[in-house]
């Protein structure tokens, strides 16, 4: 089992970091990517090596998509190779966990229409023109989307994701 989190500079830190060794104490496979190699800085000093670009990735090896919050979505939003892989996923029903500013990804990529979801709460208003029906809920499950508002509701989060990803492999 492999998971993909994409991200870039100014990302919330336990946003990005709590998923990951969360995943990894599962012995799950993570790569982070980014638009471009090297490593990416968090809102609060944490340094993330990068494992690949955007451009690098291909979907199909890919079981579940995290994308954390911060201010790294809005700058992510509109790239392509994002999308690419965003609406990939979305495609093939896979995985897709989405906290705080994370969901803007979605709503760039054009997955949110007839979807229940939540977000932070400035991102709330984005998610209502996309479609998507808002609640204002630690985490929101709907099929293959996990959606959660702020680190405080990491452990919600982190939680589905992984009864997503077991219901997709019951040996975790």
């Amino acid at each position: 089992m492999r998971a993909l989190i994409v991200s870039a500079d100014d990302f919330e830190d336990t946003e990005l970091l709590v998923p990951l060794y969360r995943l990894r104490e599962e012995g799950i496979s993570v790569d982070v990517a980014s638009p471009r190699a090297g490593s990416i800085q968090g809102k609060h000093g944490y340094s993330q090596p990068v494992d690949r670009t955007l451009a690098e990735v291909e979907p199909r090896d890919y079981d579940l998509l995290v994308l954390p919050g911060g201010r790294a979505p809005a700058a992510l939003r509109d790239d392509a190779a994002l999308q690419r892989i965003v609406r990939a996923f979305h495609a093939a029903d896979k995985p897709i966990a989405a906290i705080c500013h994370g969901p803007q990804i979605l709503v760039s990529a054009g997955v949110m229409d007839g979807r229940q979801a939540t977000c932070y709460k400035t991102v709330a208003a984005e998610l209502r023109d996309a479609g998507a029906r808002y609640v204002d809920d630690e985490v929101v499950v709907d099929r293959n989307l996990v959606t959660s508002r702020q680190p405080s509701d990491l452990p919600a989060f982190c939680r589905e994701i992984m009864k997503q990803l077991r219901a997709k492999s019951p040996v975790l």
